[in-house]
């Protein structure tokens, strides 16, 4: 009777770690098959390739709520609650929000300082894909409004949320697995910023460990890096803005 119960146990653990596998495999096999083979259709139009990118991530978002009910859990579990605040609560929000962006971007602009070192100081961006804002306000606040919905919130969730959680099942001693499920994140999250280049995938890469760690000492409230993650992608938007005029 003990050996056929330890045989069931390992029969359930195998199938939880293939049905791990195969969660992580639907969230990002779509999107990345639709990335690779619309890329030729898009070309260099930064407008078809933006849409794309947010089309992608529509459907990451969907397979990760198709996740959830498969396991039969909510939104709730990656700290993404959707109840009403009092004035304080609203308020101490906000004030955690700007500390996090402070860390986020204190943390992009280490990378950048660290690659210099080794590489050099890169010559200017260029900023000739955003010529479409050039003198057009309107369309630089529905592109805002875009990557309010796709970055801001949709990377949160995919990269912080549903990553950190889903990696950390993988191991046995929460403590570590946790801390490398964060370093892990990190390094998918600089390197989906390919399109960069190598000085961009280390920013982001630093970055997104910054908000991977106030992640988990925030316990999970991920509405405080998505409003973190809102003001950095103003001040990036405005800044591309500025550049094409």
């Amino acid at each position: 009777m003990e050996i056929q119960i330890e045989k069931d146990l390992s029969i359930d653990n195998r199938s939880s770690f293939f049905f791990k596998i195969g969660e992580l495999l639907m969230v990002f096999l779509p999107a990345a098959l639709l990335l690779s083979l619309t890329r030729s259709w898009a070309g260099e139009d930064p407008i078809k390739t933006q849409s794309l990118v947010w089309v992608a991530y529509a459907i990451m978002l969907i397979m990760i709520w198709v996740g959830l009910k498969l396991r039969g859990k909510s939104w709730g579990e990656f700290g993404l609650t959707f109840e009403s605040l009092s004035f304080k609560k609203a308020l101490n929000v906000f004030g955690l929000s700007l500390v996090v962006f402070v860390l986020g971007v204190a943390a992009f602009v280490l990378g950048s300082i660290l690659m210099a070192s080794f590489t050099g100081i890169p010559e200017s961006a260029d900023y000739s894909k955003y010529n479409f804002l050039k003198d057009n306000l309107g369309l630089l606040m529905l592109t805002l409004g875009g990557v309010y919905v796709v970055s801001s919130f949709g990377e949160e969730v995919v990269f912080r949320a549903f990553l950190i959680n889903r990696i950390s099942e993988f191991g046995t001693s929460s403590k570590y697995t946790t801390a490398l499920a964060v370093v892990l994140s990190s390094l998918i999250f600089g390197l989906a910023h390919y399109e960069w280049g190598p000085m961009g995938m280390v920013q982001t890469g630093f970055m997104g460990l910054a908000m991977g760690i106030c992640y988990i000492k925030l316990n999970k409230r991920l509405w405080i890096l998505v409003l973190a993650h809102v003001y950095m992608d103003t001040l990036l938007l405005v800044q591309m803005y500025m550049a094409s005029n």
